[in-house]
């Protein structure tokens, strides 16, 4: 199992092609080296930006790649990477406040499948999220395989990692944020709220939602409208949904 970025020293594995080339270009994950299985025209490009910032370069026959990726999806490249630092809560809101952005943020919690959590940092740097805050226990880090289905998109979000959602929550209301919980139950569509202001959005994890005394924590509670038979959407989707809501009323 791969190692959680920031869960300690052990470098973490980034693969893929389009994952490693916007860690090169971004370059807040430090890669210690990059290894390729050949240096043809379909990796020079990778093999180009890892020399121009120093990375070393080593081939590698596909099997061995193969051991450090079991399920084979590397593409044929494989970086060992530095663990992504995880930031600050007031990092998140300084980086809103310098973008001369009311503050937008999303907060997970526990979401544990690293798929989910990849697609929704990709969708969430779409979107023009400020930051994403994850919890410590009883959730996913940032995994290679959060990055590689993020698609590069980890290597421009800011990601915080908290020991209490709960706190967490009442220390953004201090900050002068709306804080809204996304409830399969709840009576509101997301579509009353005023999103064009400071607000946190809180989705809960695979299956169980949002923990009942996170779910209290929030100013207010809403579902999304569900037309057809099942009775939710699958966390990534209903993140996608609500992120573009912001997204369209800051436009408007």
């Amino acid at each position: 199992m791969e190692p959680a970025a920031g869960s300690g020293n052990a470098p973490d594995l980034l693969y893929g092609l389009h994952a490693l080339r916007e860690a090169l270009r971004a370059g807040t994950r430090p890669l210690l080296k990059l290894l390729v299985i050949r240096r043809d025209k379909q990796f020079a490009e990778l093999v180009a930006l890892a020399r121009a910032a120093g990375v070393p370069v080593q081939i590698e026959p596909r099997q061995a790649l193969d051991r450090l990726v079991p399920d084979g999806r590397h593409q044929g490249v494989v970086g060992l990477v530095a663990a992504k630092t995880y930031s600050e809560p007031e990092e998140i809101l300084d980086y809103a406040n310098r973008r001369n952005e009311p503050p937008f943020v999303l907060v997970l919690d526990g979401v544990e499948d690293p798929h989910n959590l990849g697609a929704i940092l990709r969708t969430a740097e779409a979107a023009g999220v400020h930051g994403v805050f994850i919890p410590e226990r009883r959730s996913v880090g940032l995994t290679g395989t959060v990055a590689k289905v993020s698609a590069g998109a980890l290597d421009h979000l800011l990601v915080g990692r908290v020991s209490n959602i709960s706190r967490l929550i009442e220390w953004l209301q201090t900050k002068g944020l709306w804080v809204y919980g996304l409830a399969p139950q709840a009576p509101k569509s997301y579509t009353a709220l005023d999103l064009r202001g400071a607000v946190a959005l809180v989705l809960g994890g695979e299956g169980r939602g949002i923990r009942p005394g996170v779910l209290e924590k929030c100013d207010d509670r809403v579902a999304i409208p569900m037309r057809g038979n099942v009775d939710s959407l699958n966390v990534a989707a209903a993140a996608a949904v609500v992120l573009f809501e912001v997204v369209r009323q800051r436009l408007g």
